[in-house]
């Protein structure tokens, strides 16, 4: 099993039988949300959707798998979202087979779904590997495997030797814990695709209370990545002040 982190996405290839690429939290008609908080912003999603045809021409996957908030807005599904969404799923197959494992914010999303592309809310395995959202407690079978996790958003911010903080930027965190049964569960942390859906820094992430996944990390032992895949340090290295 390879990785191979696409920086221009960000998305990760994971190379095994299968080449699966991920795609994390798109959502898709977050325009159409903030406008309902006075933020006016035209939509993206078309330049969205070829940023993920650029990764999938550059990955040559066999099987895109979206993990999880491909849409925005919850619990109603809007206008954006009707209007838009069917064309950019279907420009996705008109290149290569999909597969959606559902999020929190992809309530109704099967109905712009074929039969078989909508996998378990509770993650699903393929040839070994685990994939789920993330807002959910994964489905037994994924313990003791590597499990490729959506929703937390995770960013870092790197700090120059005189404390001044870059911009945030996409981040993956690895991070692994034992299960009761002795098994080792390793978890990766992926960055969301959307531009404007904002992060949580990698330091924070294990009180983020977003879900029960989070909980797992170990600060001082978990790994932190660039979206090129550069190794910078792990979250208690990166944020020392979080552990004061």
């Amino acid at each position: 099993m390879h990785l191979h982190f696409i920086e221009n996405g960000p998305a990760l290839l994971v190379e095994s039988d299968r080449r699966v690429l991920v795609v994390a939290d798109l959502h898709m008609g977050i325009e159409s949300g903030l406008e309902r908080h006075g933020v006016h912003i035209a939509s993206r999603s078309a330049a969205r959707a070829d940023r993920v045809i650029a990764c999938i021409e550059e990955a040559e996957p066999d099987l895109l798998l979206l993990l999880g908030d491909v849409k925005h807005n919850v619990p109603v599904t809007s206008r954006q979202e009707y209007r838009e969404l069917p064309a950019v799923l279907r420009s996705f197959r008109d290149h290569v087979p999909i597969a959606v494992a559902p999020g929190n914010h992809d309530g109704g999303i099967g109905r712009f779904l074929e039969p078989g592309e909508l996998l378990p809310a509770e993650g699903t395995l393929i040839d070994g590997i685990g994939y789920l959202h993330g807002h959910t407690h994964p489905a037994p079978e994924l313990h003791g495997h590597l499990v490729v996790v959506g929703h937390h958003h995770p960013v870092v911010s790197l700090v120059d030797t005189v404390g001044c903080a870059a911009r945030a930027r996409p981040a993956y965190l690895y991070s692994g814990f034992e299960e009761p049964s002795g098994e080792r569960t390793r978890l990766l942390f992926v960055p969301t695709f959307n531009e404007f859906a904002g992060g949580i820094d990698v330091g924070r992430l294990r009180e983020s209370g977003l879900g029960p996944l989070s909980r797992c990390i170990d600060k001082n032992s978990a790994e932190v990545y660039l979206a090129d895949g550069t190794y910078v340090g792990s979250p208690a290295t990166l944020c020392p002040a979080d552990d004061a």
